[in-house]
């Protein structure tokens, strides 16, 4: 399972641990990912996904998950949450029509 958020793609960083007495060693920063269960109105469904917690605090902060897939511009999404916005707004349109 790779260690990358399905929203906003963030992912393992590398850097180096600095001793007291200035020796570099190198590890790894991982990002803090939670197992979550999101809500979609539009779908009627709970959708289970891997997020960091910043990605979770968006979510909340832009009213729930349909609003945020919506309001996020695709360059700025991952592969499973593209695919989520894209049935999201295929079961909207087909509620409008």
């Amino acid at each position: 399972m790779a260690r990358r958020c399905d929203f906003t793609g963030r992912g393992v960083q590398a850097g180096n641990n600095v001793s007291h007495a200035n020796n570099r060693t190198r590890r790894r920063f991982l990002p803090n990912l939670q197992h979550a269960s999101l809500l979609s109105d539009i779908l009627g469904e709970t959708v289970q996904v891997r997020l960091c917690t910043r990605a979770i605090r968006t979510v909340e902060k832009r009213g729930g998950l349909d609003a945020f897939l919506l309001s996020t511009p695709d360059a700025e999404l991952g592969k499973k949450a593209l695919g989520l916005k894209r049935r999201i707004k295929k079961a909207q349109a087909s509620k409008a029509a």
